[in-house]
């Protein structure tokens, strides 16, 4: 379980502001919307607020397309890298040489990068609820005409009943974190851990992620977790988990904008969620400049950035089938090894993974780094004057 670092007793002061821009939460999306904010010559006051302070809950196994993550300025968070993807079935070993390569990071110092290069302000609090343009938190109310949700799969900001887990459209994933090494990324497709989902092994320099998720949210995966992790011979130690959304949700609602988790972007079958915050954050960063330049209406943008989230529904919806279908033939051995053998030709593992890099493609953050003339703070300050 994560050490809280956020201030209690005395430190914890009431909090009463107005903002230009307020953004709820502070993980993959709300940082990068923060930083794509940064020295716009309106010298906009952004506010973000997070339960947690900036980089110190973890909530996923820290893996990305490489692409992704250097034009974005964050090679410096990178522990390994891997070009191939080692997939196991009962009985059988498929090795997939991909056609880019996914590298796993340190959360702590990849938040730490897009925070320096933000000039937002930032509070601890737990946001509760919205009413119109006031956002209820734990240490008060605070204003804005632009609201972010970027909370994660509650979508605490949203008018609309939220449906809990078990009911609600999530996946639950549960890993640990012990101190080992390893070469490979790789996945199992083995119901003896999980009938409908898969687990996984993520090294990442001095520790390794081992995990399982179930695309079922009724199934519990933590003694799975407990038996992967002796499978594989490392401690049953330091561990998190989250639920997972595996359905698009409206990007844009009642005068919110939603992203990453909220707006339910992590992607269906695979659980790839990092990415996708990244590249829709982008998207409403661009929404929310164009407001602050009197280029745009609120109203406008919110109807822009909800058209563009939903113009991807159709691939979510693919990748959902997809999921489905894993889930259906998972249990079925001998159709998975087959399945998997047919997958494994290597110009169809080429042609797939270039179809699924191309839903959120590392071109979007090459062409952003381009417009804001890279990034950090000095770099993007210098670029907007």
């Amino acid at each position: 379980m994560p050490i809280r670092a956020t201030k209690r007793g005395a430190e914890r002061t009431p909090l009463d502001a107005d903002a230009d821009v307020l953004v709820c939460g502070a993980s993959f999306a709300g940082l990068t919307l923060a930083r794509e904010l940064a020295g716009h010559r309106s010298r906009p006051r952004v506010l973000m607020v997070d339960r947690y302070e900036v980089g110190e809950r973890q909530t996923s196994a820290c893996a990305a397309p490489t692409a992704w993550l250097e034009h974005l300025g964050l090679g410096g968070a990178i522990q390994q890298t891997f070009g191939d993807l080692v997939v196991h079935a009962r009985g059988r070993t498929f090795r997939w040489r991909l056609p880019f390569t996914f590298s796993t990071f340190d959360y702590r110092r990849l938040c730490g990068i897009l925070f320096d290069g933000c000039d937002a302000e930032f509070e601890t609090a737990k946001v509760d609820g919205r009413t119109g343009d006031v956002v209820h938190t734990d240490r008060g109310d605070l204003r804005a005409p632009l609201i972010v949700d970027a909370l994660g799969w509650r979508r605490v900001l949203s008018a609309r009943e939220r449906i809990q887990p078990p009911d609600a459209y999530l996946s639950r994933g549960l890993e640990v974190h012990p101190h080992a090494r390893g070469e490979d990324l790789e996945l199992w497709l083995d119901p003896s851990y999980v009938r409908a989902g898969y687990s996984w092994s993520f090294p990442a320099d001095a520790e390794v992620r081992v995990g399982v998720g179930s695309f079922d949210p009724r199934r519990h995966v933590r003694e799975p977790t407990e038996r992967l992790a002796s499978d594989l011979g490392v401690a049953a130690e330091r561990w998190q988990g989250n639920w997972i959304p595996h359905r698009i949700r409206p990007a844009a609602e009642d005068g919110v904008f939603f992203v990453g988790d909220s707006a339910g972007h992590c992607l269906p079958t695979t659980a790839e969620g990092i990415r996708p915050a990244l590249y829709f954050a982008l998207a409403l960063g661009r929404e929310l400049r164009a407001v602050l330049d009197g280029a745009r209406t609120r109203e406008e943008a919110l109807a822009a950035y909800g058209a563009f989230s939903d113009s991807h529904r159709w691939k979510y919806e693919a990748l959902l089938r997809t999921q489905n279908a894993v889930g259906w033939l998972n249990p079925r051995t001998r159709g998975m090894r087959r399945a998997l053998t047919v997958l494994s030709e290597p110009r169809l593992i080429t042609w797939m993974f270039r179809h699924y890099l191309a839903i959120c493609p590392p071109e979007a953050a090459a062409r952003a780094a381009a417009e804001r003339g890279g990034y950090g703070r000095r770099v993007v300050a210098a670029a907007a004057a």
